[in-house]
């Protein structure tokens, strides 16, 4: 009866304080009520013992949102599940699982080194909320609220947040669904990266997929090496070698070794310098930034003309300056070699760290040496023709065979033919229900050896044009020699 009474009491109580409130506010004057209210917050802040520290959702002058913020979510993400009644649901990574979080006005208490803390979700709602708003979600602020003693405050600020914000982002970099970005213009889109390539598939030579592997991880974990040099957190590979060889299964594999994202930057699309430096600005730490075909984006490609012969070539022929004009105006990106390096290793390059950049090409020979100079392209990785190690690799991820009376044959054609692992994985691909690795492996010899009948012909045919052109060279001299001759003994005649 005692606790229904005071239930009982407390309604009319609560409505006496509002009504006081009210009235408080309508009839006193706005620099007096300022005051007062001034004052009883000290009188409260001195009575009441605990600290409030608020993380907003979105901070700054683009409202983005805040790591401080995401951390924080990630890091209650199992308190939640175990101790508030209210949560929020939605789908984990891959689909598969629920990710729980609080939902609006929960609170969940955490333990520290013996100090006990609590943490509160909430929002806060505009007026413009409860109206008919074409974007409601726009309105709502989101935010943590961390409450601890004052006896405690050094240790909070200092240890425990940094915990925190160390956990959360493990927590983020363990369970993120790890996004492909492309762009449109100045802006990235995106959908889930899901590539399945790994370097334990991926058919190359063991000891460069090893020495490839040890790099990447020690780049990883360098970001003290790199703060104490005083070096940007970026790395820069060079993938280069014929079409089919695995550049871009290599950069996939790269991706899921290390779970960072992907920014396949599309240059064409880029309008200019300042565009690109943009792009750049907006990719995330622990991510890799690809351009594939590096030698046929826009004119970056071949050795740099100076300006003064390019201007002499325009002066003999005027048609020159014409079709330069045409060709300048005709350009939809002006993204120059110059912007591009220094969104490579420029001041820019630094806004953010633990990035990879990565150019492929099919053509390494016509690339500037500036852009692939050892400190933009830090690492060469040249990806050739599918050799005997590369093939036993395929056969065991396609076939499921480690060994087969077949292999030598194999061996010794790898050895006298240039096929990319590409075509070989084709014919080891099943095409019907038969499970003979037999019949696959005599489908790829009798490619090799078709191959080796081809290049042994095309050897030949280069020997006799060069036989020939050098038969020709050797005719041509002669006969100038002859001439030269006539020439000589009509000058004597003509002199005596």
């Amino acid at each position: 009866m005692k606790v229904g009474n005071m239930v009982a009491n407390i309604g009319p109580i609560f409505a006496s304080l509002m009504f006081v409130w009210a009235m408080f506010k309508q009839f006193f004057p706005h620099q007096l009520r300022n005051q007062i209210e001034k004052h009883s917050q000290r009188l409260v802040s001195f009575v009441y013992p605990y600290i409030q520290i608020t993380f907003h959702e979105l901070t700054g002058e683009r409202l983005m949102r805040s790591e401080a913020y995401s951390a924080i979510e990630n890091y209650l993400s199992s308190m939640a599940s175990t101790q508030a009644k209210r949560l929020k649901a939605d789908i984990g990574k891959n689909n598969q699982s629920l990710v729980l979080s609080m939902d609006d006005h929960e609170e969940v208490a955490d333990e520290f080194n013996g100090v006990k803390l609590w943490w509160a979700y909430g929002k806060h709602i505009s007026k413009s909320q409860t109206s008919l708003s074409f974007h409601p979600m726009n309105d709502e602020k989101r935010y943590y609220k961390l409450t601890f003693h004052k006896r405690n405050r050094d240790m909070i600020l200092g240890t425990y947040l940094n915990y925190v914000l160390k956990e959360g982002k493990a927590i983020k970099v363990k369970n993120r669904q790890r996004k492909l970005y492309t762009n449109s213009g100045s802006y990235w889109s995106h959908v889930v990266f899901e590539h399945p390539a790994t370097f334990q598939t991926l058919a190359m030579d063991p000891e460069k997929k090893k020495m490839i592997i040890d790099d990447l991880i020690t780049f990883s974990k360098a970001g003290e090496f790199y703060a104490r040099i005083g070096r940007a957190w970026k790395r820069g590979y060079l993938l280069y070698g014929p079409p089919g060889t695995g550049k871009s299964t290599m950069i996939a594999a790269m991706a899921n070794l290390l779970g960072y994202d992907l920014y396949d930057l599309e240059l064409t699309a880029v309008k200019d310098n300042t565009e690109l430096r943009k792009l750049l600005i907006e990719t995330s730490s622990k991510s890799i930034i690809v351009i594939e075909d590096i030698d046929c984006s826009l004119d970056l490609s071949g050795q740099r003309r100076k300006k003064k012969e390019v201007e002499e070539e325009q002066e003999k022929d005027p048609r020159q300056k014409q079709l330069g004009m045409q060709e300048k105006d005709a350009k939809t990106s002006q993204v120059t070699l110059s912007g591009l390096l220094n969104f490579i290793d420029g001041l820019w390059s630094a806004c953010g760290g633990e990035r990879l950049i990565v150019f492929t090409t099919n053509h390494v020979e016509k690339l500037d040496p500036a852009l692939v100079r050892k400190g933009r392209m830090d690492k060469h990785i040249e990806l050739s023709y599918c050799g005997f190690e590369a093939f036993k690799l395929l056969a065991k991820n396609y076939l499921g065979i480690e060994s087969h009376y077949l292999f030598d044959t194999i061996c010794e054609l790898l050895k006298e033919t240039k096929v990319t692992p590409a075509e070989v994985a084709e014919h080891l691909m099943p095409k019907t229900a038969s499970r003979d690795s037999e019949l696959y492996l005599k489908s790829l010899i009798q490619t090799l050896e078709l191959a080796k009948e081809e290049a042994r012909l095309k050897s030949e045919q280069d020997a006799r044009k060069t036989e020939a052109s050098s038969s020709k060279e050797d005719f041509h001299w002669t006969e100038n020699d002859s001439s030269a001759k006539a020439n000589g003994k009509s000058e004597n005649y003509t002199l005596a």
